[in-house]
Order: structure tokens, then C-alpha cells, then sequence
């Protein structure tokens, strides 16, 4: 190993790993160790490089599948996700792509029409927003910003289309923006049902995929056929059934997958192909079944209230650090949406328009007034045996926030502990995030 260097931050240590070439390795975060020489130092990003043997090897120990996984996928995924997709289609220049704006979009169309979906879910908290800020208002949220800044700074020009649908009046909005200022993409909007006790319900909602199948029909110069519906239906099932077996391993030993890693490699599937998506879970799974770490002294919570706008990784790892176990999360909701898989037999269209009425999960996104969302909340909470409950909203997300009204006074009747946070998707200090958890779980831990 001929040099080591690192930066330190909310307890570790990451580490740049570089063969003799200066070619990349891989990444990791370690916890602090004072020996090794710390020469050969460059400074990018903030991240200090270092020039390593050729072995992958970080003090002497080799990377883990999963490590090399979320080495060469999170650096990426904290400084301009959508390049992931970018570089894709460089490679595959007749495969056309479509954007989907969180929260929930039936990607099974997309994909029966020969296109790919791909996550528009913000920018990261790298991304300068030079332009955006003098077309929306001081109080809206930061994804909605910085996905126009994407556009105005020519970062979507690799997509085809973007789809919108009604989860706030902001994100309403943009979707007018962008069909206003971006001719030349292809702007679809959803309208989902308000209403999920009519009868007719998911004859509307039907009606409404087909308006916009034929959109993406026209778009990809392909049908959707039924048969070609279906496959990507049992498609788009096995990946949410990995990513389920991905939080069932966190929820049930999550000293055996950190927040940050299951979050990677659920991430990295909103931007690639779900064949190569599944390849990789399949990859990493058997793995993380085999680890046996020792539990650390620390609360088991589950996070609510993130389930548009993302936050940072390094506020996630924050959490982590200051002395929480987050067994569930709403990350990345929209693309876990179905608890179940969707069926395959009889009319697919039907099939999907029927499981976002009835087998999807709640969402503070999601109009279904048949029962209170508050009651889910403290099902999962009680499902998972959680100390406590964390609520991680961004800023000026009203859904998040309106939606804490009720949480609160339902946790507070079931003496159920809980800590509301806000964030933002550009924030970039984290001290205040830190100490205000790490007072919390001290409070539980000592009390």
C-alpha cells in the first residue's frame, strides 16, 4: 500500500482507492486509523486521493461484494446521479428514455413501449442552483428546483419524455414549466384518482394509462401489447421483490446493512435497466445474508416523511452514526410501491390500474381517505418493533409537513417517542442534524 489518504467526517473516514495507473477502484468509508503514510495527497471534490497498490484493499482487508458495489456506485449517486443514465444511453443511443418526477409512475408502460424509465429524483447537493431560483418562489422545495436547473443547464437533454402527476401544487407546476420551455421533450402528466371509494375508480384510472400509453406509443414507434405489458410486469415485480428481501435483511439484523448501502443499491435501480438492476441485487443479496456483525448500542427507529425529495447520503450515514438503526424508510417509495407483486393473469392494464386502488402502500402522496395514514405509520412502527419513530421532511414539503399534523397527534395518544427533522436536498452541513438525534437517543438510551 503505498499511500493512504482520507477525509474525516460524522465519525469516519472515507477512503479513495486508486491502482498504481491512478485508475479507480473503489471507495470506502472506514473508521478512523492512525497508522499508514499519508502521502501522494490530491484534493477533488472535497475527497482526498490516494495512490494505492493494485490490489482492492483498503488496511490490508479486501472489499466485499457489496462494498465494491456501493464504492462505485455512491460517489456518482452525491455529485450528479443522473449521469448514471447519461453515460447509458451514450452506450445504447437507439434506446430512447423517459424521466419519471417522483413519486409513483407505472413504469410497466414505459418499458412495454421499448423505452426506458428512468428516476428524475433531484440533482444531489452538488448542484449550484444558478437558474432555477428566479423562476419559483423562496418557499418551495429544493427538488423542484433543481430539476428545472437540470433542464435549463441542458442535464435532461439524454431524455425523450418526462412524466408528472399531482403530489403537490409545486411539482403540478413544474410540469407546466417544462412543457412550456422544453419543446423538443415529450411532458406527460398523470391525474390519479381523489377519489378511491368511487366504483368507477380504476375503470378511470384505466382510461388514464391509456391516454398515456398511447402518448408513449407515438414517443417509441412501438405498441404496447398485452403480451409485451405483462413481461415487463413480472419484470418490474422480481426487482421489487429484491429490493423487499434487500429491507426485510435491514429490518430484521440491520447491524448487517447500514441505511447508506441499502439506499445505494436501491437507488442505482431508478437509473439503470431493471436487468441490470436485478443482476446486482442478485449479486449482492446472498452476501449480505452471510454477514454476522455484532449489534452496536443504538435505537431502532422507523423514518417517515422522505418519500419525494431525497436526502443527502451523508446525512443518512449522520443518523446512523449519532445512534439510530433505521429499520424502514420511505425512500425511493414510488419505485417499492407494490407490498405484493402485481398479477399477471387476465388484463394487464387492468391489473396495475387496480393494484395502485388496492395493493399499494400509503403515502402522504397518495389521496386514500379509507383509512388514516396515521394508522400505518404505527402498524409499521409496531410491525417492526421500532423504540421510536423518526420523521425526516424536507423543507417546504407540504405534503410531509401537513401530514406530521396528524402523525404527531397519533404518536403522542400512543406514547410512541419520535423526533421531527427537516432537510434539504442541498444542504451540506450536518451538525445540527446530528446533535438534535444524538440528544434524542441519549434521552431513550439513558433515561
Amino acid at each position: 500500500m503505498k499511500g493512504l489518504s482520507n477525509f474525516s467526517g460524522l465519525g469516519y473516514t472515507r477512503y479513495i482507492i486508486l491502482n498504481g495507473k491512478n485508475c479507480f477502484v473503489g471507495l470506502s468509508d472506514c473508521w478512523e486509523h492512525s497508522t499508514g503514510n499519508r502521502h501522494n495527497r490530491s484534493k477533488t471534490g472535497g475527497i482526498h486521493i490516494a495512490k494505492l497498490s493494485g490490489k482492492n484493499e483498503v488496511m490490508g482487508c479486501s472489499m466485499t461484494t457489496v462494498e465494491n458495489l456501493v464504492s462505485r456506485y455512491r460517489e456518482p449517486l452525491e455529485n450528479a446521479p443522473l449521469d448514471l443514465a447519461a453515460e447509458w444511453k451514450k452506450d445504447h443511443p437507439e434506446k430512447k428514455m423517459v424521466g419519471c418526477y417522483p413519486v409513483y409512475t407505472p413504469v410497466e408502460l414505459i418499458h412495454a413501449a421499448g423505452m426506458l424509465p428512468v428516476g428524475v429524483i433531484g440533482a444531489g447537493n452538488r448542484l449550484e442552483i444558478a437558474h432555477a431560483d428566479s423562476r419559483f418562489q423562496s418557499f418551495i422545495c429544493s427538488i423542484v428546483k433543481s430539476t428545472l436547473e437540470l433542464g435549463l443547464t441542458e442535464k435532461l437533454k439524454f431524455l425523450d419524455g418526462i412524466v408528472f402527476h399531482s403530489i403537490c401544487d409545486p411539482a403540478r407546476n413544474l410540469g407546466s414549466v417544462f412543457k412550456r420551455n422544453f419543446p423538443d421533450l415529450m411532458v406527460e402528466y398523470i391525474h390519479f384518482p381523489q377519489n378511491m371509494t368511487s366504483p368507477h375508480t380504476v375503470d378511470y384510472l384505466i382510461s388514464e394509462y391509456k391516454r398515456l400509453g398511447a402518448s408513449y406509443e407515438k414517443l417509441s414507434g412501438k405498441k404496447i401489447t398485452d403480451d409485451a405489458l405483462i413481461k415487463s410486469i413480472a419484470l418490474y415485480n422480481e426487482q421489487r421483490r429484491l429490493i423487499r428481501e434487500l429491507y426485510a435483511i435491514r429490518r430484521e439484523t440491520p447491524q448487517n446493512l447500514s441505511t447508506v448501502e441499502c439506499y445505494v443499491l436501491t437507488r442505482i435501480g431508478t437509473l439503470l435497466p431493471p436487468e441490470e438492476h436485478i443482476a446486482i441485487l442478485r449479486e449482492a443479496l446472498p452476501e449480505l445474508r452471510r454477514r454476522n456483525e455484532k449489534p452496536k448500542d443504538r435505537i431502532r427507529v422507523v423514518l417517515e416523511g422522505s418519500f419525494c425529495e431525497q436526502p443527502p447520503i451523508e446525512l443518512l450515514e449522520g443518523l446512523e452514526a449519532a445512534g439510530c438503526y433505521i429499520l424502514d424508510d420511505d425512500f425511493l417509495i414510488g419505485w417499492r410501491w407494490f407490498p405484493e407483486d402485481i398479477s399477471t393473469d387476465g388484463d394487464p392494464m387492468r391489473n396495475i390500474a387496480a393494484a395502485y386502488i388496492d395493493g399499494s402502500v400509503y403515502s402522504g402522496v397518495k389521496h386514500d381517505t379509507r383509512e388514516p395514514k396515521s394508522k400505518h405509520l404505527i402498524d409499521k412502527f409496531k410491525d417492526t418493533g421500532a423504540d421510536a419513530v423518526l420523521i425526516l421532511a424536507a423543507k417546504f414539503c407540504e405534503p410531509a409537513l401537513f401530514d406530521y399534523a396528524l402523525y404527531k397527534r397519533a404518536l403522542e395518544r400512543e406514547g410512541i417517542p419520535h423526533l421531527c427533522l427537516e432537510f434539504e436536498e442541498k444542504m451540506w452541513i450536518f451538525d445540527k442534524a446530528r446533535t438534535e438525534v444524538e440528544t434524542f437517543v441519549e434521552s431513550m438510551l439513558f433515561d
